[in-house]
């Protein structure tokens, strides 16, 4: 079974930093690209950031040179660094996990809540 956990969120000021954590079981974590994605009230899930197994990234303009995304596979786990944070950037967080070969594996965490309030 499947599972992608995340952690880290929580409580932050305008101009702050954070680090979230998502530690996966029940796949061959290398092998998967892993993203991490945000969904604010009332809007779409948006992508924030993906790290592909060969460790190349990319990221939404609105994070770029704030965030930064990185994996350990020894330890199954993407992170996310965020600094600079702006109340724009309060939304629940996701972990993606995702494979394309010749079928498509996709999983998803349950989200963590990143809220950026003075």
């Amino acid at each position: 079974q499947v599972h992608l956990v995340e952690s880290g969120g929580g409580l932050v000021q305008p101009g702050g930093s954070l680090r979230l954590s998502c530690a996966a079981s029940g796949i061959r974590f290398r092998l998967y690209a892993m993203g991490w994605y945000r969904q604010a009230p009332g809007k779409q899930r948006e992508l924030v950031a993906t790290i592909t197994s060969g460790g190349s990234t990319n990221y939404a303009d609105s994070v770029k040179g704030r965030f930064t995304i990185s994996r350990d596979n020894a330890k199954n786990t993407v992170y996310l660094q965020m600094n600079s944070l702006k109340p724009e950037d309060t939304a629940v967080y996701y972990c993606n996990a995702a494979l394309v070969g010749s079928s498509v594996y996709d999983y998803w965490g349950q989200g963590t809540q990143v809220t950026v309030s003075s």
